[in-house]
């Protein structure tokens, strides 16, 4: 490979396009085989005096089109032509359709197969998370624990843990202590520790509309009533929070407000500091998501900070932003909430692992974690400008783009049928998700959520460009032959 790869610097094509469209043909070529390994990033960049990010951009379409692969810190091999065409597992895998339709797509992410651009993931690629923890970290972490692999972790969390993470907290401005924490799996494990702590059937909870899609099914099978609130760019419509408010005399409201999924949208302090006062009105819990949080550049309010954690439960995770394979994440209330949580959390799981807290723990020590997010925020940004410049050259429209984050919010051209283009990318090898799978009442809406991280691939646009302009040219035929002028679709965005 080292004789055989060249790139040039006069040519328009961008380096990041002449290295993957290289490794590509030197794949298909055989000259590299399937299994084996390629250079790191770092060698490769030196290599050919380009930056790292460059051969992150190339490396991480490749792996999107399922012609290499990564294997953690082990680094990427180009896949046998067995993995390359091998289809989801047949055993347990679920099937599509409206009802599953959050849990399937939610699986499809995971399982991350060959060949599938995760167009519309909730996660980053692996490569942009395979320095966050190396592995002296975890030697460190086993160095800490007292008894090694016999260590127990105290239902709570590690004291020394929760103290790291309640400083994380001082700085978005909420005044808590370690006794404020509760450490959890991640924010799924957090969601449903909530729910079993404060919720029974029959009770109604107030959700974003949009919002956290898993959230619907999660809540609706223990009998929950969920009463969906229009979410705008700057929160909750405060109108719509009110009215339901005195209508239905909620339990719990489950809100995001630091780029917000599925919009990227954050919600403003005037805002936020009406959603308080209304909580205190009519005396419902409030469960502040701020999963995204850690892609946030600059400051931000939060509720947990506006409240002092009265009658606020803020949940977080360091899953997405560093390790998923860690899957630590965590709760901040009130102690007499928090107790009750703790119990919960001891009925249902007894504790989390002690060896990921140490790591956990190990890394907020070594103060690298700054660090790492300032990276992330910038090849996220630099993601954001490349995929919206793409996708709108497309024909994907953005009334109100997000500032920050991992999504971008599109809408469709009218005329397009969002449900026929999701199975149809899906039978390409597009994982898109539609915008209706982010209501709570499946309303029909034109937008497509898209990860920046992913959708930069022009394999996408290409895609996109193509299903558009022959859906515009059908239009045009159709208005053509009939004469007449055809009236946008009437749909609810």
């Amino acid at each position: 490979m080292l004789n055989l790869f060249n790139i040039d610097r006069a040519s328009p094509i961008a380096l990041s396009t002449q290295i993957e469209t290289r490794l590509r043909h030197l794949v298909e070529s055989r000259a590299l085989p399937g299994g084996a390994r390629l250079m790191s990033i770092r060698q490769l960049a030196t290599q050919l005096a380009v930056s790292t990010n460059t051969v992150v951009v190339a490396y991480d379409r490749l792996v999107a089109a399922g012609i290499i692969d990564s294997h953690g810190t082990a680094g990427f091999f180009v896949c046998s032509r067995h993995d390359a065409g091998r289809a989801a597992p047949d055993e347990a895998a679920l099937e599509a359709g409206e009802e599953q339709e959050p849990v399937w797509l939610a699986q499809q992410a995971n399982d991350q197969r060959a060949g599938v651009l995760l167009a519309s993931s909730g996660a980053l690629p692996p490569a942009w998370l395979q320095d966050a923890v190396p592995a002296t970290v975890l030697q460190r972490a086993l160095a800490r624990s007292p008894a090694g692999m016999a260590s127990r972790c105290p239902p709570q969390g590690l004291p020394a843990l929760r103290e790291q993470i309640a400083l994380q907290l001082r700085g978005i401005g909420a005044m808590v202590d370690a006794s404020h924490i509760l450490t959890t799996f991640g924010s799924t494990h957090a969601i449903d520790l909530i729910c079993r702590s404060f919720l029974q059937a029959g009770d109604t909870v107030l959700v974003e509309d949009p919002g956290y899609f898993l959230m619907f099914g999660r809540l609706r099978q223990d009998g929950i009533r969920l009463v969906p609130v229009q979410r705008r760019p700057d929160g909750l419509d405060l109108d719509a929070l009110e009215a339901a408010c005195r209508e239905h005399r909620p339990r719990l409201l489950f809100v995001q407000t630091a780029l917000h999924n599925p919009t990227g949208w954050s919600s403003s302090a005037a805002n936020l500091h009406k959603v308080l006062v209304l909580a205190r009105q009519y005396g419902f819990l409030i469960a502040e998501d701020d999963v995204h949080g850690h892609f946030q550049q600059g400051p931000s309010t939060r509720l947990a900070a506006l409240s002092g954690l009265d009658g606020v439960i803020y949940y977080s995770s360091f899953c997405k932003a560093l390790s998923p394979a860690l899957r630590i994440g965590y709760l901040a209330a009130a102690p007499a909430l928090l107790k009750v949580l703790m119990r919960t959390k001891i009925h249902a799981v007894m504790t989390t692992p002690a060896l990921n807290e140490y790591v956990m723990l190990e890394v907020l020590s070594a103060g690298n974690l700054r660090k790492h997010l300032d990276r992330l925020q910038r090849k996220i940004m630099a993601a954001r400008h490349a995929s919206t410049r793409q996708l709108s050259a497309a024909g994907v429209l953005f009334e109100q783009p997000g500032d920050a984050g991992l999504f971008l919010w599109g809408t469709m051209p009218d005329g397009v049928d969002v449900d026929l283009l999701v199975q149809d990318a899906y039978r390409n090898k597009i994982l898109l998700m539609r915008g209706a799978a982010f209501s709570a009442s499946d309303t029909p809406n034109r937008h497509i959520r898209f990860n920046v991280a992913f959708s930069q691939h022009p394999r996408l646009g290409n895609y996109l460009q193509e299903h558009l302009q022959a859906v515009a040219g059908a239009r045009s035929a159709l208005v053509r032959a009939s004469g007449v002028a055809l009236a946008p679709r009437r749909t609810n965005s």
